[in-house]
């Protein structure tokens, strides 16, 4: 059999995330050809093109209008996810969209709308999933080797300093930021607990800038969840914690626990007697990209959808309603999209 040709592939946004993505597309590794690069800044874009030997459009709309380009990695500041996403699904791009698929929920349901009114695939990155390790556990939930999943912690204890947020003008901003320590770094392990453990029905949380200085957001924040199933969880994000601490997962059960630490698991008991078995490092970044490709060509789901990104914008959009009123806040109910 012939091998499929590759996604000619276009990258919206060329700040650190974007650039990041550029490398990836011509690594030799990816599925995926780079055609092209687009920028709010057509400079920027076309300092980028010519380091790389590729491509600069002059403006995101030249980037969409070209019949050449099958899709687009998205990597323009969150807050203007829809406006971009919105524009290249419309124009008939597939989409692999950086976290978080938006800052709010109303924001993520028009991105919805209009992959439902393309046919166009979307995908959005959480590449924490295609982590061997975190297969294995989503694997053992299904297959009730953990037995009924009775609670899970989630501790994601990092450092910013202060330079960082000062790196960028949109960085700590409900605009374009749309949220601190949980909905641009912890987002990540919102959707793995929600991949993991289903829905919430109900969050409460407190938060707090304790440790930073001009910025509208949070920088330390701390949960507990009642999941659908019955199952707590609680949950910490913090850009305060200075040093390097990994990030802690533990998943609890009546028939075993399995604990990880920067998505290495240290801790597995089951009362089945169940291994770790040896597990092979992943490029999980490549790893999506591949899911997402395959998904475009075989018009399957990809391991990550638009709906489910917009659950865990959901969540964090409840959690920063509860610090702020002091109530319990159950997440907006997904929203009707026809298809």
């Amino acid at each position: 059999m012939s091998t499929p040709a590759p996604l000619r592939t276009g990258v919206i946004g060329v700040g650190t995330i974007g650039r990041a993505h550029v490398a990836r597309l011509l690594s030799g590794r990816a599925p995926a050809e780079l055609v092209g690069v687009a920028d709010a800044d057509p400079q920027a874009a076309a300092v980028l093109a010519a380091e790389h030997g590729t491509e600069a459009a002059g403006s995101v709309d030249e980037l969409l209008a070209r019949p050449d380009v099958e899709a687009v990695v998205v990597a323009v500041p969150s807050g203007l996810h829809a406006e971009v996403a919105v524009a290249a699904l419309d124009a008939g791009k597939h989409v692999l969209l950086e976290k978080p698929i938006e800052v709010t929920v109303e924001a993520a349901d028009a991105i919805l709308a209009a992959e439902a009114r393309s046919g166009r695939t979307l995908s959005v990155v959480s590449q924490r999933r295609f982590a061997p390790e975190n297969q294995l556990i989503h694997r053992m939930i299904r297959e009730g080797t953990l037995g009924r999943i009775t609670a899970a912690t989630v501790e994601i204890a990092l450092w910013r300093s202060q330079e960082y947020y000062e790196s960028g003008a949109w960085r700590g901003t409900w605009a374009l930021d749309g949220g601190g320590a949980l909905m641009n770094q912890g987002i990540h392990l919102v959707d793995l607990a929600l991949w993991l453990l289903g829905e919430v029905e109900e969050v409460y949380a407190h938060a707090g800038l304790l440790a930073h200085e001009r910025i509208e957001v949070e920088d330390t924040v701390t949960i507990t969840a009642r999941m659908s199933s019955g199952a707590l969880l609680t949950f910490l994000a913090t850009t305060t914690a200075h040093g390097d601490l990994p990030i802690r997962m533990a998943v609890m059960g009546d028939g075993g626990h399995v604990v990880t630490e920067s998505e290495r698991i240290v801790r597995l008991d089951s009362r089945d007697g169940v291994g770790v078995p040896e597990l092979e490092p992943v490029d999980q970044q490549l790893a999506q990209l591949h899911d997402f490709v395959d998904a475009v060509r075989t018009g399957r789901e990809p391991l990550v959808t638009g709906a489910q990104a917009r659950a865990a914008v959901a969540f964090v959009e409840a959690v920063y309603t509860s610090a702020r009123t002091g109530r319990p806040v159950a997440p907006a109910a997904a929203a009707q999209v026809a298809r």
